[in-house]
């Protein structure tokens, strides 16, 4: 495929290409992804692999998480409706899931989550799929694996001890070292697992994968430091800035530093992982019919808003996040318009000619992946003017006037774990985004936030606290989404939690709870 420098809105319409012949679909999700960690989104950044992705396909610009944590999130991503909206829980166990579609449609699936342990039987994440592996039970039973999946930082230290040796043994074999030699985040799992799948299934398939090398600790292989770095700092400042955080010591400007570093490290690491996974669709002769989507399923803070990692807050540096598709048969561009997450599952489902599921949300984006080479103003450009929401572009097509809606629950303080399971578990917030504006609301506190992302990108300026007439007419156009938003979990959560209470509650197993404290989820 080539690309164009297109620039559409999401609300396009479009005829499918007569060219556009796909019997697969691989989903790729990378947990704690932000958008401006890859270099479709920033230039300055080293994701050689999704660049390629991003040159044959469609970029999504503005493209929304619908929660800042991965199991607020992905309910969206596989079922295509916001959290507690069913179970009452964070789980999908009464969701109709992606992969329950599909099924029933006679397309084999295959998921292979790289050990989340959100992301597991225990919230109904399996239904649907043919294969399916959270490679949570590969922490093993002794006493040192269990020590090591508690406490992955120290795989760092393994890793930095023993690569001189690695290296060298690598070298007087002529070895290519494409991988790194020790994995600590499970992605060797989940690729070998997703390999397997593709030359075992015959056509049509879904494959998704979820990779966990981005999400905190940080613990790239060195090579991929360096490669990120300008290799004379070298890998002892994983060693530092682990060590300073895990004392709970002042991260100062080196030390933030170092974990930016750290972090895009893991982004290139996953970016070589995602090359060899295409490979494998090369190799089983089904690439030229796959289309394959990357996203992220929430972002990660480097202190933008006081803190590290992804705590219950819904700033862009959390909720914004690539989304990239690369489809046989279409030309690519770059899409301005804001999208959800929970376009996902409808856009899948229409990719492989399923019918949607009634309950989902979301809505097919392969009219607009189908655009062609109809133009748009490109938001946020030095002589562009967005157009303002709901109102026609100059051809008459509708710009959407429906907000991504995200949510998170927070409870007395920010950094509460663990991380909320129910509605009553704190404050729910909720933020609605279009195009240009951000707004936040703490609806049960009745604290609100707005911020106009173009003129304040990192969010700094609160707009609701004495708004203009413009600020005015933005929160009056968001804050009935936003209220009718609450209306609904409260509605359906507070239901399906009695529900489930008198169900009883379902313990979760060692090995889980095991995962996810390493996940420093206690």
């Amino acid at each position: 495929m080539t690309s164009d420098s297109s620039t559409r809105t999401a609300a396009d319409p479009g005829t499918p290409s007569d060219d556009a012949a796909v019997s697969n679909v691989v989903l790729v999700t990378v947990d704690s992804l932000r958008a401006d960690a890859v270099s479709p989104y920033d230039p300055e950044r080293r994701s050689p692999v999704i660049d390629g992705l991003a040159d044959g396909g469609t970029v999504f610009d503005r493209a929304f998480a619908t929660g800042n944590w991965t199991p607020f999130s992905f309910p969206s991503i596989l079922a295509s409706e916001p959290v507690f909206t069913r179970s009452g829980d964070i789980g999908v166990d009464e969701s109709v899931t992606l992969a329950e579609v599909l099924s029933d449609a006679g397309i084999a699936t295959g998921g292979f989550n790289a050990a989340n342990g959100f992301l597991t039987d225990h919230w109904g994440y399996p239904d649907g799929f043919d294969e399916f592996e959270p490679f949570v039970t590969s922490v093993g039973s002794s006493v040192y694996s269990r020590y090591l999946a508690a406490h992955p930082t120290v795989e760092a230290w393994i890793q930095l001890a023993t690569s001189p040796v690695r290296r060298l043994g690598s070298k007087f074999r002529g070895d290519s070292d494409d991988r790194p030699f020790l994995d600590a985040s499970r992605m060797f799992d989940v690729e070998d697992a997703a390999t397997g799948f593709v030359d075992d299934t015959d056509e049509p398939f879904f494959l998704w994968v979820h990779y966990m090398d981005t999400h905190t600790p940080y613990v790239p292989a060195p090579r991929y430091i360096r490669e990120v770095s300008d290799g004379i700092v070298g890998t002892h400042q994983m060693l530092h800035a682990h060590a300073r955080t895990s004392l709970g010591l002042e991260v100062g400007e080196r030390t933030l530093r170092e974990l930016r570093t750290l972090y895009q490290a893991t982004v290139r690491q996953v970016d070589a992982s995602v090359g060899r996974l295409l490979d494998s669709l090369d190799d089983a002769g089904v690439a030229d019919d796959t289309a394959v989507l990357l996203a992220g399923d929430h972002g990660e803070e480097f202190q933008e808003h006081g803190h590290l990692a992804h705590y219950p807050k819904l700033y862009d540096e959390l909720i914004h996040v690539p989304l990239v598709a690369d489809v046989p048969g279409l030309d690519g561009g770059r899409v301005d318009g804001h999208v959800g997450l929970d376009a996902i599952p409808p856009t899948v489902a229409d990719l492989l000619g399923v019918d949607p599921a009634p309950e989902w949300h979301g809505e097919s984006l392969v009219p607009t992946l189908s655009g062609g080479d109809e133009t748009r103003s490109a938001a946020g450009g030095d002589d562009a003017q967005s157009e303002p929401s709901g109102e026609a572009d100059a051809d008459g097509t509708d710009v959407p006037d429906d907000p991504v809606v995200s949510v998170t629950v927070r409870g007395e303080e920010v950094t509460q774990q663990p991380i909320p399971r129910a509605l009553s578990d704190g404050d729910l917030f909720v933020s609605a985004r279009d195009d240009d504006w951000t707004y936040i609301e703490n609806v049960d506190a009745g604290e609100r936030e707005l911020y106009h992302r173009l003129s304040d990108p990192t969010q700094r300026e609160n707009l609701a606290v004495d708004p203009d007439e413009e600020a005015q007419a933005v929160i009056d156009r968001f804050a009935p989404v936003v209220d009718a938003h609450a209306e609904l979990l409260r509605e359906r959560g507070a239901a399906a939690e009695a529900a489930a209470a008198e169900r009883g509650e379902e313990e979760v197993d060692e090995d889980l709870e095991a995962r996810l404290e390493a996940l420093g989820y206690k």
